[in-house]
């Protein structure tokens, strides 16, 4: 009588295929920290050269960049604060109303054809609106600005430096004007709490880096800053004060603002 042979893999081999496996999951999750990593350390270090950036176009022109005026970018600067060379009608080229704060689209979009005009940036930003160049009450500037026109960060939102409310203080929106840098949006929120944590206390509501407040922000902002959407409010955990990044969120479209 002929028995009939079963094969099949014995216990060796599905230890072995087991363990490859787990090594194949580990480099990827790895992997993907090491991404997460780079990713964090981009936006920090994107926010210090804007910041020496700021300080020193203060400290060589005694004024504000996206502040200055027009006709003062075009005397100091010259025609490298406009890539369209609109010196040659100062009224034309990007500036404000040396009021000693960014708070217009127009002057938050100017601060970065002033810094690079100046060569205090890598790059040639026209800082120009896609839209009407209005004031602040009217301003949306993330969909205002095309990148290109701005720098955008590591998930392509459009970075702002300007005088702002917009900002968690606590378990409400700010009550002092501040200067801030907008880390540009379309962050996933546990990256912003990697940012938080790196930078400050990894708390939201409180310390240098706060999440932005969004739409519950004043009327006299830069427009919805930090939720591109105005249906997703789940950044932050609320049910808390100070409020803390909510980890768990999907929402893709967050930001954090940096107080100097």
């Amino acid at each position: 009588m002929k028995l009939n042979k079963q094969s099949g893999f014995t216990l060796v081999e599905i230890a072995i295929v087991l363990v490859v496996i787990g090594l194949l999951l580990g480099g990827i999750l790895k992997g993907q920290q090491l991404i997460n990593s780079a990713r964090v350390r981009n936006l920090a270090d994107q926010n210090s050269g804007v910041q020496a950036a700021y300080y020193g176009f203060i400290d060589r022109y005694r004024n504000l960049p996206g502040d200055m005026t027009p006709t003062q970018a075009c005397a100091n600067v010259g025609n490298a604060v406009d890539s369209n060379g609109a010196c040659a009608t100062a009224a034309n080229a990007p500036g404000g109303d040396a009021n000693g704060l960014i708070n217009t689209t127009e002057e938050a979009g100017s601060v970065w054809a002033h810094l690079s005009g100046a060569g205090f940036m890598n790059g040639v930003y026209s800082g120009q609106l896609t839209g009407a160049q209005t004031l602040l009450t009217d301003a949306t500037y993330p969909t205002s600005v095309p990148i290109g026109a701005v720098p955008g960060n590591a998930f392509q939102g459009p970075i702002l430096l300007g005088h702002l409310l917009d900002y968690v203080e606590g378990n409400a929106v700010g009550t002092v004007t501040r200067l801030g840098y907008s880390f540009g949006g379309n962050i996933p929120v546990p990256l912003l709490r990697d940012l938080d944590q790196k930078l400050d206390d990894g708390i939201a509501g409180r310390g240098v880096v706060r999440s932005s407040f969004g739409l519950a922000a004043p009327a006299t902002e830069f427009g919805p800053i930090v939720d591109y959407d105005p249906t997703v409010t789940d950044c932050l955990v609320t049910t808390v004060d100070p409020n803390i990044w909510d980890v768990n969120s999907a929402n893709q479209t967050c930001n954090a603002i940096y107080l100097y």
